[in-house]
C-alpha cells in the first residue's frame, strides 16, 4: 500500500520517463509535489525502493528505473502479477452434443413427395383387360399432381404418338368419371377393356380418339364407356 505522496511521486517519474526518457531531477519531483524541501523527496524514494516500484542505479546520477506500478494503475506493467493466457475452450473432456447433421437437397425433396400406386398399364393401341391390380407406388412432387386422387399406369402401345405419349411412358390420371371434350382419358369399355384415348362426344355417343393416324377412332354408346379419370402428366426414362 503506497501513500498518497508515494503514489504521486511514482506516477511523475513513470510519466516524465514515457516522455523524455530520462527521471525528473529532486528539484523537479520537488515542485511537483508541492515539498519544502528535497529530502522529503529522499524519503519517498527511498520508500517506493523498498516496496519493490523503483530501483537508482548506481553510479549514475538521477538514474531511477520504474520497476512496476500499482495494479489499480496499470496492472499491465506488474511484473509480478500472475500470467493470466487467452484460453479457447475445446469439446475436449465435456459432453459436447455432436451438431445436428443438415438434411441435404435430396432429404427434402423426399420428404415432400408424394406417393401414388401404379395400376398396371393401359393400353395406347388395342385396349386390354381392366385395370384392376396395384403393382408398385410412385413418388411424385406435390406441384405435379396437385389436388385430387390419382394413380399411374404404364403406357402399352403407339395410338397416342401425335400427343407426345410413346409406348413405355408412364402416365398420371386423376381420378374422376367425368372429361370435357379433347381431354385424355382412361375409358373402360363394356367393363372389361381399359384404352388410353382422347374423348370426344358424336351427338349423343362417345368417340375414342387416337392420336395416331394409323388407328381408327372407335364410336360407342354412353352405356358401354366408363371415364376413370383424365390425363394430368407424364414421366418418361431415356
Amino acid at each position: 500500500m503506497l501513500t498518497r505522496k508515494q503514489h504521486e511521486l511514482l506516477l511523475f517519474i513513470h510519466e516524465r520517463l514515457k516522455e523524455t526518457g530520462i527521471p525528473p531531477s529532486f528539484d523537479e519531483m520537488k515542485d511537483a509535489l508541492d515539498l519544502a524541501s528535497k529530502s522529503g523527496i529522499h524519503r519517498l524514494i527511498t520508500a517506493l525502493e523498498e516496496r519493490g516500484f523503483i530501483r537508482r542505479l548506481a553510479n549514475r546520477a538521477r538514474a531511477l528505473e520504474v520497476l512496476r506500478l500499482p495494479d489499480s494503475i496499470a496492472p499491465g506493467l506488474n511484473s509480478q502479477r500472475k500470467f493470466s493466457p487467452s484460453v479457447i475452450e475445446g469439446s475436449l473432456g465435456r459432453n459436447v452434443a455432436p451438431p445436428r447433421p443438415q438434411p441435404s437437397a435430396a432429404d427434402i425433396v423426399a420428404a415432400n413427395m408424394i406417393s401414388i400406386p401404379v395400376m398396371g398399364r393401359i393400353a395406347a393401341g388395342v385396349p386390354i383387360a381392366a385395370i384392376q391390380n396395384q403393382t408398385h407406388m410412385l413418388n411424385l412432387p406435390p406441384d405435379m399432381i396437385g389436388n385430387g386422387e390419382h394413380y399411374a399406369l404404364e403406357v402399352k402401345g403407339d395410338s397416342m404418338i401425335e400427343a407426345g405419349i410413346f409406348d413405355g411412358d408412364t402416365v398420371v390420371i386423376k381420378r374422376g368419371d367425368t372429361a370435357s371434350p379433347g381431354e385424355i382419358v382412361v375409358a373402360l369399355v363394356d367393363d372389361e377393356e381399359a384404352t388410353l384415348k382422347r374423348f370426344r362426344r358424336k351427338g349423343a355417343s362417345i368417340a375414342l380418339e387416337a392420336a395416331n393416324p394409323a388407328y381408327e377412332t372407335r364410336i360407342f354408346g354412353p352405356d358401354r364407356v366408363q371415364v376413370q379419370g383424365k390425363l394430368v402428366g407424364l414421366i418418361r426414362r431415356y
